[in-house]
């Protein structure tokens, strides 16, 4: 594998930590959501967001484990453009975490779960 910097290591894995976490989340507050309130037309948007955030958190775990697959096949050393793609992701993946959970926090008051 080639080598990154033991930062960008611990913050991909950081966030790799929170998108699980989010993903966690908005799929306990999907099964409170349709527990408590099945699912019809009232719940129906929240249940929409719920399903959004579920993708969303997916797509930006699967493509940090793209990348580590990239970083891994990358010999000797990462090229320039592949560490330029690699703080883009980052960066992207760093400033959605807090809409999902934001998101999620919000569907929980509206509905008091």
């Amino acid at each position: 594998m080639a080598d990154l910097s033991p930062e960008n290591k611990q913050i991909i894995n950081h966030l790799k930590d929170k998108l699980l976490e989010i993903l966690n989340e908005a799929k306990k507050v999907e099964f409170l959501l349709l527990q408590r309130f099945g699912e019809n037309s009232d719940t129906l948007i929240s249940l929409e967001q719920l399903t959004e955030i579920s993708e969303q958190a997916r797509e930006g775990f699967f493509q940090i484990n793209n990348l580590q697959i990239h970083i891994a096949e990358a010999q000797p050393v990462i090229s320039p453009s592949l560490l330029q793609f690699i703080h883009q992701v980052i960066d992207k993946i760093e400033k959605r975490i807090p809409a999902l959970e934001q998101s999620i926090k919000e569907i929980k008051l509206d509905w008091s779960l």
